[in-house]
This record gives C-alpha cells, sequence and structure tokens, in this order.
C-alpha cells in the first residue's frame, strides 16, 4: 500500500484549498430558532471549516473556492472568511437578480441543543451560487498548477445539485495531474441526497468521486449510505465504530477502493447534547490508528467538530506524515472546537498540543 507522497510546502502556494459551499449562520445561543429576537452571524460549511481550522488554529496558507451571490450578504460572508485568513482570490461572484430568483445566498439557522434536547439545524440553501456552478466555472488548472498540498472536499458540496458532481471530479482531475493529495469527507445528509434521488444517488455520486480520493473521511453511516459498505456491530449509545467491525468495513473499502491510501472517522457516542464520548480512529498503510478516547466530553456546541478533525487529521499528515499524530491532533482538535459556538475553530496550536500531550482544563495563568 503506497503511503502519501506530499509536496514539499516550499514548492506550493497554498498548503490547503477547500471546495464547498460557505453558509451565513445564524445562531440564537442558548435559545431557540423558533423564539429567539436575536441571532448572532457566523460563516460556516462542511469543506470551508476544514480549511478555515488549518488557518487560523495550525497557520497554513489557505484558500477556498466557492460562488456568492454579490448582495450585502455575500459580502458579510466575504468579510467574515476574511477574518478567518482564508484566501478569497478564488470564489465566483454572481450577479444578484434583486430578490434571489435567479441566485442568492445560503442561510443555516443552528441552534445547539442542550441535554435531552439535540441540536437542530435549519438551512435554507436552496438556488444558492454555489449550488449552481458547473464545469468550466473555476479556473483549476491556474490554481494546482500553482502548488497546492492538499484539496479538500466533500459529499456536502456534492449533494447541492446535479452539477456539482461534475466540478468535484473536475477539480480532482486537475489535482491529481499537479500531485495535490485530495481528501474528502462523505458528510451524508438524507435532506440533501432526499429530492435527488436519495441513498441510491448518494451511491451513483459517490463511487465515482471516491475513485480519485487519497485521504476518506467518513462514520459508519456515511460508507454504509454513500459506498455501501454495511457495518456491524454499532451502537449509537457506544463510540461509534469502536469494534472489528471498523476494521472489516475498511478492509472492504481499501479491496474496493484501491487508491484510498488512509481513512479516518470520528468516534462518537452520544449520551446527551452536552455530554459525548469522543474519540477517533483512522487507517494507513496497512495499521489502525486510535487517538486517546475521552469519555463524557463536555460539549458546548457540536456543530462543526468533524470538520475540525478533518483540519487537524490534515495539519498532522502535512506536518509529520505521522498517522498516529495525525488522528491524535483531530481527536483533539475537534474536541477543543466543540467547548465554543460557531461552526469554526476558537483553537490555538498550542492548546491542541497541550491536549495531544496529555494535559486537562486547569487553569492557564
Amino acid at each position: 500500500m503506497s503511503k502519501l507522497n506530499i509536496k514539499p510546502a516550499s514548492e506550493c502556494k497554498y498548503d490547503i484549498v477547500s471546495l464547498g459551499e460557505v453558509m451565513l449562520r445564524l445562531d440564537p445561543g442558548e435559545g431557540r430558532i423558533h423564539t429567539s429576537r436575536q441571532f448572532t452571524a457566523w460563516e460556516g460549511g462542511g469543506e470551508y471549516n476544514v480549511a478555515r481550522g488549518l488557518r487560523r488554529c495550525f497557520a497554513k496558507r489557505a484558500a477556498v473556492v466557492t460562488a456568492l451571490a454579490d448582495n450585502p450578504v455575500g459580502r458579510l460572508v466575504e468579510d467574515l472568511i476574511l477574518q478567518g485568513g482564508v484566501d478569497t482570490s478564488h470564489i465566483k461572484w454572481d450577479k444578484y437578480d434583486g430578490c434571489g430568483r435567479d441566485t442568492r445566498n445560503g442561510l443555516n439557522f443552528t441552534e445547539r441543543g442542550f441535554g435531552i434536547r439535540g441540536a437542530v439545524g435549519c438551512s435554507d440553501r436552496g438556488n444558492t451560487a454555489v449550488s449552481q456552478l458547473k464545469e468550466g466555472d473555476i479556473d483549476w488548472e491556474g490554481i494546482f498548477s500553482s502548488g497546492v498540498q492538499w484539496f479538500h472536499t466533500g459529499g456536502i458540496f456534492a449533494a447541492l445539485s446535479e452539477t456539482t458532481p461534475a466540478v468535484v471530479i473536475e477539480a480532482m482531475k486537475a489535482a491529481k495531474k499537479y500531485g495535490t493529495i485530495i481528501s474528502y469527507d462523505l458528510n451524508y445528509r438524507p435532506s440533501l441526497w432526499k429530492a435527488i434521488g436519495g441513498e441510491a444517488k448518494a451511491q451513483e455520486v459517490n463511487k465515482e468521486i471516491a475513485q480519485y480520493v487519497d485521504v476518506m473521511i467518513g462514520n459508519e453511516e456515511d460508507f454504509t449510505a454513500c459506498l455501501g459498505f454495511e457495518v456491524e456491530g454499532t451502537d449509537e449509545n457506544l463510540t461509534d465504530l469502536e469494534t472489528e467491525s471498523f476494521k472489516k468495513m475498511i478492509k472492504k473499502a481499501t479491496a474496493a477502493f484501491p487508491n484510498f491510501k488512509a481513512t479516518a472517522t470520528t468516534l462518537r457516542g452520544v449520551k446527551s447534547a452536552t455530554v459525548n464520548d469522543w474519540g477517533a480512529i483512522s487507517w494507513y498503510d496497512g495499521e489502525i490508528f486510535e487517538a486517546q478516547h475521552r469519555p463524557n466530553l463536555e460539549i458546548m456546541d457540536r456543530v462543526g467538530g468533524g470538520d475540525s478533525f478533518a483540519s487537524g487529521l490534515i495539519y498532522g499528515f502535512l506536518t509529520f506524515n505521522d498517522a498516529d499524530k495525525a488522528v491524535n491532533y483531530g481527536a483533539a482538535h475537534g474536541a477543543l472546537a466543540m467547548t465554543t459556538p460557531g461552526d469554526t475553530t476558537m483553537v490555538s496550536l498550542a492548546e491542541v498540543e497541550k491536549i495531544v500531550g496529555g494535559g486537562g482544563a486547569r487553569v492557564d495563568r
């Protein structure tokens, strides 16, 4: 099994480029969407969150490829992206028609949940600019010829429309041409696939995309719904996949897709909205690597925890090319990111390294 051959940073303009939708997240804080009279605005999106985490926490050179309608909401999203330090030069701006008939920007109302009340997401993302991206809209040749160490995208973007899977494949082909490592987070969302063919369509699309992926990220539901690999013996009251079934599933997946050089997933046992068991596991070069298991992890806002895991995982590979360090940096970053509100990280590298090194929550003075 071949290992990751990562291009030297000195030969690249970017360490990470992500492709995906960036929505405006409207957060009622400790309240509920349907009763709130005020919302905090954040930016967020599954694929974008990974690039932002790598820039903001890990000081990597990051860019996002997306599309926005050129109106004040789109410019607010741009401003939030800029505050996160992510390069916006590859945003495609679509002309706004005044009311969103032709194109608009996505909104994501998200409440955090507490105790026995789970988190709730209410997306308003139909007919968005990014969902209308098609082949030829982005100069992938120009992006990857300038040098990119790592490209990341995922199943949320692929599910946005009939045209977005082709954009993913177009980008991946260009990335392969220039030796960029490709990661993909399956991130199965039934609500996105429902109107365009459901699980059958998800498998059709993701099985084609998977042929180009070096590092595949996803939990047991993702691998089953998107790639058709059944996982036995899991229980949502226990940490996901912490059984031999994960290893069996990986053997099936890597046999079907020998291009996979690594796979990884978080392990989450949901006890309540605010207390989860948390860990992570990865497969690399024929070996299984497990991060430190953290039972009874207290959570403020779980949204974005998986994306922060992915950014920590990628950082571990980019910096050390070490699978054990990668899964532990990912698990630590994901755990810390869920202690603050919003989709995106507010964590420092020093805090991640403290947790990786076995540190705890004693006061830092």
